[in-house]
């Protein structure tokens, strides 16, 4: 039994992915079996997630910074990525998993970019958790992309700039649609952002473990979110408003 409060879940929960490297090292293992190892604490946690009831949930898996890290491991990187896909898209479409990808997805490799859509068409009539891979992603980039599309959308007359809002501003993002992260956890024991949903983070519940992903277990997973129940949400306001509106 995992003791949490179902009604008390983050509606949104988000992962930085950090360790797999790390783990193998330690091992005196390769690289990319600790990304291998990486991939089935995937499997694991998004399965487990679903079961819990969350109903998004956003995992950085491979950001714009990545491709700036050896082509031998970025291919391997491509490679695990799209027989991950390949392989789970029938496991997802079983769960009722939507499953969704953000990011540059142009700068990913041809038949890695035809498992990503082939894995979102078969599963864009499931009606449960929306799980999210942020693939070639960075929240800068992100951001200026949004601002990019705003400023011809104005000179166009396709927007007013008297109309543009934060609401209005969000939708020009890869994450449009959908809601802002209640919860980041972050593994491996680092403790930042590293680009990853800037915008979006706003007032998120952060915590950082200090186990590498690969050994990310359930337990872990409920440990993270039993820290995040017992935490009072106020958006700026004090603890006996929050309490005088519940």
């Amino acid at each position: 039994m995992h003791g949490l409060i179902p009604d008390k879940l983050p509606r949104h929960l988000a992962i930085i992915m950090d360790g797999n490297g790390r783990w193998a090292q330690e091992r005196m293992l390769t690289r990319i079996i600790g990304h291998q190892k990486g991939v089935e604490t995937v499997r694991v946690i998004v399965e487990e997630c679903s079961r819990l009831g969350i109903g998004y949930l956003t995992l950085f898996a491979f950001s714009a910074e990545n491709w700036l890290r050896p082509k031998t491991e970025v291919k391997a990187l491509m490679a695990l990525l799209k027989k991950y896909i390949a392989s789970e898209a029938a496991r997802m479409d079983a769960n009722n998993i939507r499953f969704n990808v953000i990011g540059n997805r142009d700068e990913l490799p041809p038949d890695v970019n035809k498992a990503v859509q082939g894995a979102i068409d078969r599963t864009s009539g499931n009606t449960g958790m929306i799980l999210t891979l942020a693939l070639s992603y960075g929240a800068r980039q992100e951001i200026m992309t949004a601002a990019t599309r705003i400023a011809s959308d104005i000179a166009s007359g396709v927007l007013k700039a008297d109309d543009l809002s934060e609401t209005a501003f969000a939708s020009y993002l890869f994450t449009g649609g959908l809601p802002d992260p209640d919860f980041l956890i972050r593994t491996s024991g680092e403790m930042r952002i590293s680009n990853f949903l800037l915008w979006q983070l706003a007032y998120t519940e952060l915590y950082f473990s200090s186990v590498n992903w690969p050994e990310f277990t359930p337990a872990e997973l409920y440990r993270a979110l039993s820290d995040y129940q017992a935490r009072e949400r106020r958006f700026g306001r004090t603890s006996a408003q929050i309490n005088t509106r519940s």
